[in-house]
Protein backbone atom coordinates (compact mmCIF):
# COMPACT_ATOMS: atom_id res chain seq x y z
CA UNK A 1 0.00 0.00 0.00
CA UNK A 2 1.43 3.57 -0.59
CA UNK A 3 1.81 6.54 1.51
CA UNK A 4 -1.75 8.00 1.95
CA UNK A 5 -0.78 11.09 1.33
CA UNK A 6 0.80 10.25 -2.14
CA UNK A 7 -2.61 8.34 -2.95
CA UNK A 8 -4.69 11.43 -2.39
CA UNK A 9 -2.17 13.62 -3.44
CA UNK A 10 -1.62 15.99 -0.16
CA UNK A 11 0.84 17.34 1.42
CA UNK A 12 1.47 16.23 5.14
CA UNK A 13 0.64 19.50 6.19
CA UNK A 14 -2.60 19.48 4.50
CA UNK A 15 -5.58 20.25 6.72
CA UNK A 16 -8.52 18.23 7.09
CA UNK A 17 -10.79 20.36 4.61
CA UNK A 18 -8.23 19.93 1.84
CA UNK A 19 -7.99 15.88 2.32
CA UNK A 20 -11.89 15.73 2.22
CA UNK A 21 -11.77 17.86 -1.22
CA UNK A 22 -8.87 15.98 -2.55
CA UNK A 23 -10.58 12.46 -1.73
CA UNK A 24 -13.77 13.47 -3.28
CA UNK A 25 -12.22 14.33 -6.49
CA UNK A 26 -10.48 11.12 -7.11
CA UNK A 27 -13.18 8.90 -5.60
CA UNK A 28 -15.44 10.42 -8.13
CA UNK A 29 -12.89 10.29 -11.11
CA UNK A 30 -12.18 6.36 -10.41
CA UNK A 31 -15.15 5.47 -9.06
CA UNK A 32 -15.90 2.10 -10.91
CA UNK A 33 -19.34 2.81 -12.49
CA UNK A 34 -17.53 5.40 -14.30
CA UNK A 35 -14.38 3.43 -15.95
CA UNK A 36 -16.25 -0.24 -16.09
CA UNK A 37 -13.63 -0.30 -19.52
CA UNK A 38 -10.77 -0.23 -16.99
CA UNK A 39 -9.70 -3.90 -14.81
CA UNK A 40 -8.07 -1.43 -12.41
CA UNK A 41 -10.03 1.24 -11.45
CA UNK A 42 -11.80 -0.92 -8.31
CA UNK A 43 -8.47 -1.41 -7.02
CA UNK A 44 -7.55 2.27 -7.30
CA UNK A 45 -10.87 3.44 -5.84
CA UNK A 46 -10.28 1.04 -2.84
CA UNK A 47 -6.76 2.25 -2.44
CA UNK A 48 -8.13 5.68 -2.05
CA UNK A 49 -10.68 4.73 0.22
CA UNK A 50 -8.36 3.11 2.62
CA UNK A 51 -5.86 6.59 2.17
CA UNK A 52 -9.18 8.53 3.17
CA UNK A 53 -9.63 6.24 6.34
CA UNK A 54 -6.54 6.98 7.52
CA UNK A 55 -5.87 11.01 6.96
CA UNK A 56 -9.41 11.25 6.85
CA UNK A 57 -9.53 10.14 10.72
CA UNK A 58 -6.97 12.72 12.96
CA UNK A 59 -6.51 9.61 15.64
CA UNK A 60 -5.39 7.29 12.52
CA UNK A 61 -3.65 10.63 11.01
CA UNK A 62 -1.33 10.73 13.65
CA UNK A 63 -0.58 7.11 14.28
CA UNK A 64 0.80 7.12 10.64
CA UNK A 65 2.30 10.53 11.12
CA UNK A 66 4.34 8.54 13.89
CA UNK A 67 5.00 5.14 12.29
CA UNK A 68 2.72 3.30 14.63
CA UNK A 69 0.23 1.62 11.70
CA UNK A 70 1.12 1.60 7.84
CA UNK A 71 -0.72 2.86 4.61
CA UNK A 72 -3.28 -0.31 5.29
CA UNK A 73 -4.16 1.18 9.20
CA UNK A 74 -1.85 -2.33 10.35
CA UNK A 75 -0.04 -1.70 13.26
CA UNK A 76 4.31 -1.85 12.17
CA UNK A 77 6.29 -4.45 14.34
CA UNK A 78 7.92 -1.76 17.42
CA UNK A 79 11.14 -4.48 17.07
CA UNK A 80 12.07 -6.49 20.21
CA UNK A 81 12.07 -5.07 23.33
CA UNK A 82 14.62 -4.91 25.47
CA UNK A 83 16.41 -6.34 28.82
CA UNK A 84 16.66 -9.46 30.03
CA UNK A 85 13.54 -11.16 30.84
CA UNK A 86 11.69 -9.18 28.40
CA UNK A 87 8.63 -10.87 26.70
CA UNK A 88 7.10 -10.13 23.11
CA UNK A 89 5.92 -11.32 19.74
CA UNK A 90 7.93 -12.85 17.42
CA UNK A 91 8.59 -14.48 13.86
CA UNK A 92 6.21 -16.67 11.73
CA UNK A 93 5.10 -18.77 14.49
CA UNK A 94 3.75 -15.99 16.58
CA UNK A 95 5.47 -17.00 19.72
CA UNK A 96 5.98 -15.26 23.26
CA UNK A 97 8.91 -15.88 24.22
CA UNK A 98 11.62 -14.21 26.51
CA UNK A 99 15.36 -14.17 26.70
CA UNK A 100 16.47 -15.19 30.73
CA UNK A 101 20.41 -15.36 30.76
CA UNK A 102 22.47 -17.43 32.75
CA UNK A 103 25.68 -17.46 34.00
CA UNK A 104 28.87 -17.02 32.13
CA UNK A 105 29.97 -13.55 29.95
CA UNK A 106 29.63 -12.05 26.58
CA UNK A 107 30.86 -13.75 24.09
CA UNK A 108 28.97 -17.14 24.57
CA UNK A 109 26.30 -18.94 21.55
CA UNK A 110 25.37 -17.22 18.54
CA UNK A 111 22.15 -15.54 18.32
CA UNK A 112 21.11 -17.87 14.86
CA UNK A 113 21.04 -21.13 17.47
CA UNK A 114 18.56 -19.34 19.27
CA UNK A 115 16.39 -18.62 16.63
CA UNK A 116 17.00 -21.70 15.16
CA UNK A 117 16.04 -23.16 18.60
CA UNK A 118 12.96 -20.88 18.42
CA UNK A 119 11.32 -21.41 15.33
CA UNK A 120 13.14 -24.15 13.08
CA UNK A 121 13.75 -27.42 15.78
CA UNK A 122 12.59 -29.32 17.96
CA UNK A 123 14.44 -28.05 21.17
CA UNK A 124 13.23 -25.77 23.20
CA UNK A 125 16.54 -23.89 23.87
CA UNK A 126 20.01 -23.29 23.29
CA UNK A 127 23.07 -23.62 25.17
CA UNK A 128 26.81 -22.45 24.34
CA UNK A 129 29.58 -24.05 25.41
CA UNK A 130 30.48 -24.44 29.33
CA UNK A 131 29.88 -21.31 31.29
CA UNK A 132 28.59 -19.56 28.70
CA UNK A 133 25.37 -17.93 28.41
CA UNK A 134 21.99 -19.83 28.47
CA UNK A 135 18.85 -19.15 26.75
CA UNK A 136 15.86 -20.47 27.19
CA UNK A 137 12.55 -20.19 25.00
CA UNK A 138 9.49 -19.71 27.30
CA UNK A 139 5.58 -20.10 26.17
CA UNK A 140 4.55 -18.28 29.38
CA UNK A 141 2.49 -21.84 29.97
CA UNK A 142 -0.47 -20.45 27.24
CA UNK A 143 -0.81 -21.89 23.94
CA UNK A 144 0.58 -20.55 21.01
CA UNK A 145 -1.76 -18.24 18.82
CA UNK A 146 -1.29 -18.98 14.91
CA UNK A 147 -4.68 -16.98 13.83
CA UNK A 148 -3.25 -13.45 11.40
CA UNK A 149 -5.44 -10.89 11.78
CA UNK A 150 -5.47 -8.57 8.84
CA UNK A 151 -8.29 -5.45 8.03
CA UNK A 152 -9.76 -5.13 4.37
CA UNK A 153 -11.44 -2.12 2.84
CA UNK A 154 -14.48 -2.62 0.39
CA UNK A 155 -16.50 -0.34 -1.82
CA UNK A 156 -19.96 -0.03 -0.71
CA UNK A 157 -20.92 -1.85 -4.50
CA UNK A 158 -18.42 -4.99 -2.92
CA UNK A 159 -20.37 -5.31 -0.24
CA UNK A 160 -24.01 -4.78 -1.94
CA UNK A 161 -22.72 -7.34 -4.61
CA UNK A 162 -20.03 -9.18 -3.38
CA UNK A 163 -16.82 -9.65 -5.80
CA UNK A 164 -13.03 -10.98 -4.77
CA UNK A 165 -10.57 -8.86 -3.87
CA UNK A 166 -6.37 -9.27 -2.95
CA UNK A 167 -5.38 -8.83 0.02
CA UNK A 168 -1.64 -8.86 1.43
CA UNK A 169 -0.79 -10.63 4.56
CA UNK A 170 2.19 -9.30 7.08
CA UNK A 171 4.36 -12.08 5.77
CA UNK A 172 4.40 -10.65 1.91
CA UNK A 173 1.69 -13.58 0.88
CA UNK A 174 -0.82 -12.31 -1.34
CA UNK A 175 -4.35 -13.86 -1.61
CA UNK A 176 -7.55 -13.76 -3.07
CA UNK A 177 -10.38 -13.22 -1.02
CA UNK A 178 -14.22 -13.76 -2.17
CA UNK A 179 -16.36 -10.72 -0.48
CA UNK A 180 -19.51 -12.55 0.06
CA UNK A 181 -22.88 -10.25 -1.16
CA UNK A 182 -24.42 -8.24 1.84
CA UNK A 183 -21.20 -8.11 4.10
CA UNK A 184 -21.24 -5.53 6.41
CA UNK A 185 -18.67 -3.06 7.86
CA UNK A 186 -16.72 -4.40 11.40
CA UNK A 187 -17.89 -8.17 10.19
CA UNK A 188 -15.02 -11.00 9.76
CA UNK A 189 -14.26 -13.44 7.40
CA UNK A 190 -12.39 -16.53 8.34
CA UNK A 191 -9.66 -18.43 6.38
CA UNK A 192 -9.29 -22.01 7.56
CA UNK A 193 -5.05 -22.84 7.38
CA UNK A 194 -4.39 -19.17 6.39
CA UNK A 195 -2.43 -18.29 9.04
CA UNK A 196 0.76 -18.48 10.83
CA UNK A 197 2.60 -21.68 11.06
CA UNK A 198 4.70 -23.34 13.65
CA UNK A 199 5.91 -26.69 13.99
CA UNK A 200 3.93 -28.97 16.41
CA UNK A 201 0.87 -27.20 15.86
CA UNK A 202 -1.52 -27.09 13.18
CA UNK A 203 -1.78 -23.49 11.37
CA UNK A 204 -3.87 -20.81 12.34
CA UNK A 205 -6.63 -18.98 10.34
CA UNK A 206 -6.53 -15.67 8.82
CA UNK A 207 -9.17 -13.29 10.15
CA UNK A 208 -9.94 -10.61 7.97
CA UNK A 209 -11.69 -7.87 9.46
CA UNK A 210 -14.26 -5.87 6.69
CA UNK A 211 -14.41 -1.86 6.65
CA UNK A 212 -16.95 -0.55 3.99
CA UNK A 213 -15.06 2.59 2.70
CA UNK A 214 -16.80 6.19 2.16
CA UNK A 215 -18.76 6.85 -0.57
CA UNK A 216 -18.38 9.53 -2.84
CA UNK A 217 -22.06 9.88 -3.25
CA UNK A 218 -24.38 7.83 -0.83
CA UNK A 219 -24.80 7.60 3.14
CA UNK A 220 -25.17 4.58 4.78
CA UNK A 221 -28.18 5.04 7.65
CA UNK A 222 -28.77 1.60 8.85
CA UNK A 223 -30.12 -0.71 5.44
CA UNK A 224 -31.17 3.17 3.82
CA UNK A 225 -29.08 4.92 1.59
CA UNK A 226 -28.91 8.60 1.66
CA UNK A 227 -27.79 10.88 -1.25
CA UNK A 228 -28.14 15.24 -2.12
CA UNK A 229 -29.41 15.44 -5.56
CA UNK A 230 -28.35 18.89 -6.87
CA UNK A 231 -31.33 20.33 -8.89
CA UNK A 232 -31.33 23.71 -11.07
CA UNK A 233 -33.73 26.65 -10.06
CA UNK A 234 -35.80 25.88 -13.35
CA UNK A 235 -36.55 22.29 -12.29
CA UNK A 236 -37.01 22.84 -8.76
CA UNK A 237 -39.77 25.57 -9.94
CA UNK A 238 -41.27 23.97 -13.33
CA UNK A 239 -41.02 20.79 -12.33
CA UNK A 240 -39.33 17.52 -14.33
CA UNK A 241 -37.97 14.37 -14.27
CA UNK A 242 -33.87 13.98 -13.06
CA UNK A 243 -31.91 10.93 -13.02
CA UNK A 244 -30.72 9.34 -9.71
CA UNK A 245 -28.32 7.17 -9.63
CA UNK A 246 -28.37 4.14 -7.56
CA UNK A 247 -26.48 1.07 -6.69
CA UNK A 248 -28.12 -0.70 -9.50
CA UNK A 249 -29.37 1.32 -12.82
CA UNK A 250 -30.05 4.69 -12.37
CA UNK A 251 -33.60 5.46 -12.05
CA UNK A 252 -35.76 8.61 -12.93
CA UNK A 253 -37.52 10.96 -10.34
CA UNK A 254 -39.77 12.89 -10.65
CA UNK A 255 -39.74 16.69 -9.18
CA UNK A 256 -43.23 18.28 -8.96
CA UNK A 257 -43.19 21.95 -9.66
CA UNK A 258 -42.56 24.41 -7.16
CA UNK A 259 -39.96 21.92 -4.90
CA UNK A 260 -38.20 23.25 -2.40
CA UNK A 261 -34.02 22.66 -1.70
CA UNK A 262 -34.19 20.21 1.03
CA UNK A 263 -37.31 18.24 0.41
CA UNK A 264 -36.74 14.27 0.77
CA UNK A 265 -38.21 11.65 -2.12
CA UNK A 266 -38.10 8.11 -1.05
CA UNK A 267 -37.50 5.41 -3.79
CA UNK A 268 -38.55 2.27 -1.63
CA UNK A 269 -36.11 -0.94 -1.99
CA UNK A 270 -33.09 0.72 -3.66
CA UNK A 271 -31.29 0.51 -0.09
CA UNK A 272 -29.06 -1.85 1.57
CA UNK A 273 -30.14 -5.59 1.79
CA UNK A 274 -31.48 -6.34 5.08
CA UNK A 275 -33.32 -9.31 6.99
CA UNK A 276 -36.85 -10.12 5.02
CA UNK A 277 -36.27 -7.29 2.41
CA UNK A 278 -33.98 -4.07 1.29
CA UNK A 279 -33.58 -0.99 2.40
CA UNK A 280 -34.53 2.41 0.82
CA UNK A 281 -32.92 5.19 -0.70
CA UNK A 282 -34.28 8.92 0.30
CA UNK A 283 -32.74 11.30 -2.30
CA UNK A 284 -32.99 15.21 -0.60
CA UNK A 285 -32.92 18.07 -2.96
CA UNK A 286 -30.12 21.30 -3.40
CA UNK A 287 -30.91 23.84 -5.75
CA UNK A 288 -27.91 24.83 -7.13
CA UNK A 289 -27.62 27.76 -8.93
CA UNK A 290 -25.41 28.53 -12.59
CA UNK A 291 -21.60 29.44 -11.61
CA UNK A 292 -20.79 33.05 -12.43
CA UNK A 293 -23.33 36.13 -12.87
CA UNK A 294 -25.91 35.97 -14.68
CA UNK A 295 -27.17 39.53 -15.63
CA UNK A 296 -30.78 37.93 -16.87
CA UNK A 297 -31.68 35.86 -13.75
CA UNK A 298 -30.49 38.78 -11.36
CA UNK A 299 -32.78 41.03 -13.50
CA UNK A 300 -35.74 38.38 -13.57
CA UNK A 301 -35.50 38.05 -9.89
CA UNK A 302 -35.72 41.68 -9.25
CA UNK A 303 -38.59 41.71 -11.21
CA UNK A 304 -39.91 39.09 -9.50
CA UNK A 305 -39.25 39.97 -6.23
CA UNK A 306 -40.91 43.87 -6.31
CA UNK A 307 -43.93 41.88 -7.69
CA UNK A 308 -44.15 38.55 -5.84
CA UNK A 309 -42.26 39.38 -2.46
CA UNK A 310 -42.57 36.79 0.61
CA UNK A 311 -40.83 35.71 3.53
CA UNK A 312 -39.83 32.40 4.42
CA UNK A 313 -38.14 32.71 7.31
CA UNK A 314 -41.28 34.46 9.09
CA UNK A 315 -41.85 31.44 11.38
CA UNK A 316 -38.76 32.04 12.95
CA UNK A 317 -39.42 35.20 15.04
Amino acid sequence: MRDPYEVLGVPRSANAAAIKSAYRKLAKKHHPDSNKNDPKAAERFAEINTANEILGDEDKRKQFDRGEIDGEGKPRFQGFPGGGGARGRAGPGGFEYSFRSGGGGPGGGAFEDILNSMFGGAARGARSGSGGPQFEFDTGGVGVDLDLNVAMTVSLEEAVHGGEKRVRLPTGKELNVKIPAGVTSGQQIRLKGQGETAPGHPPGDLLITVTIGAHPFFKVDGADLRIDLPVTLYEAVLGGKVRVPTLGNAVELTIPKNTSSGRTFRLKGKGLPKSGGTGDLFVTTRIMLPDGNDAELEALMQKWRDQHPYNPRSGLG
